[in-house]
């Protein structure tokens, strides 16, 4: 929680490193939609396709039995098809389950077992015989199965120079599909719309309520400290008696991060993360270090600390223009502000 996190838009597609271009749009679609029952898994799926590949044995003459292949190469087969369904064009999003395996039969990616649907912009086909020619057939509530090189997948639709491991140079995977949704380019721009004049409304809120909030606590808790030019609010509990604290050292903090509420939103002290069911575990609770006046932490943090020494204990309270500012972390709402106990351990 304390170190400095521009945001990045990121969208992996299955578990390893695929760069999707995605803009705030799709995000503000999947934050608006609910998450459904699923009755339809994975179980249900290999079922349906085990069953509809007598269908196509019959009738075709495909290097893998029951698929057919279209002019360009892709392997596919329908389980359910509606081939006067609405279909997406280039730029809409299509929302689908999604599971795929290599030629071994090993599941990669599961997208129901993760309770997610996996949002698909469609773009012009990366190869010939790529999935994009397979998604642009489909309809809401269709379901298929599709056979693409995976070479050719990994180095042309998702930029890899080396396959991942568990797939074979020249081997084949399955990918088996059922849309929900296709969303046009206007529908997701005026989600985001919406969903951003309710983020505003919200965060204007919180900007309005800070002062307030701050107020009351410093009243409640008789705070008559003076904050600095910034607004930081420093309280010195106890004089350190080692080195100061100065920009390029590093440093080593034990600290407590609670809101203005008491409510505990980060700690390295093990014990009290426990008592309020912060435990997280594989995390090594140990004292935090880091660099002074190096970014590497909030600015209230850069600013507070160059008034301690080692040894030191203090409560820093950091207005939101120190902290996060109108970001929402989490349990860290915008315009948010901070309440920190914190004991300098070291300085080097």
């Amino acid at each position: 929680m304390l170190f400095k996190c521009p945001i990045f838009v990121n969208l992996m597609l299955a578990q390893f490193k695929i760069k999707c271009q995605l803009n705030l749009s799709l995000l503000s679609y999947l934050n608006l939609k609910k998450r459904q029952s699923m009755k339809f898994n994975f179980i249900t799926l290999t079922s349906l396709f085990s069953i509809s590949c007598f269908t196509f044995l019959a009738c075709n003459n495909s290097k893998y039995p029951g698929y057919e292949q279209t002019k360009d190469g892709l392997y596919y087969k329908f389980f359910k098809h509606d081939e006067k369904g609405k279909k997406a064009a280039e730029g809409d999003v299509i929302m689908m389950d999604m599971v795929y395996k290599n030629e071994k039969d090993s599941v990669i990616f599961n997208s129901i077992a993760q309770g997610r649907k996996v949002p698909v912009p469609l773009t012009k086909p990366t190869f010939k015989g790529g999935l994009e020619e397979g998604f642009a057939m489909l309809s809401p509530g269709d379901s298929a199965s599709f056979m693409v090189s995976a070479d050719s997948l990994f180095a042309k639709t998702f930029g890899m120079q080396e396959l991942p491991k568990g797939i074979a140079k020249g081997s084949m995977l399955t990918f088996f599909v059922k849309v929900e949704d296709i969303k046009t380019k206007a529908e997701i721009e005026k989600m985001r719309a919406e969903k951003m004049a309710v983020a505003e409304a919200e965060a204007q809120k919180f900007k309005a309520e800070e002062k307030v909030n701050l107020d009351k606590y410093l009243a409640d808790n008789k705070i008559t400290t003076a904050p600095t030019a910034s607004g930081l609010i420093y309280i010195e509990k106890m004089k350190g008696k080692g080195p100061k604290a100065e920009k390029g050292k590093k440093v080593k903090m034990n600290y407590v991060g609670r809101l203005i509420d008491g409510t505990l939103f980060d700690t390295n002290n093990e014990k009290i993360a426990k008592e309020n069911n912060m435990y997280q575990e594989g995390r090594t609770y140990s004292a935090f270090e880091f660099t002074v006046g190096n970014g590497e932490v909030i600015p209230g943090w850069d600013e507070a600390l160059l008034l301690m020494n080692s040894g030191g204990k203090a409560t820093f309270i950091i207005p939101s223009n120190l902290a996060y500012g109108e970001m929402n972390q989490g349990p860290i709402k915008p315009f948010s502000t901070l309440i920190f106990e914190v004991e300098l351990l070291d300085v080097k």
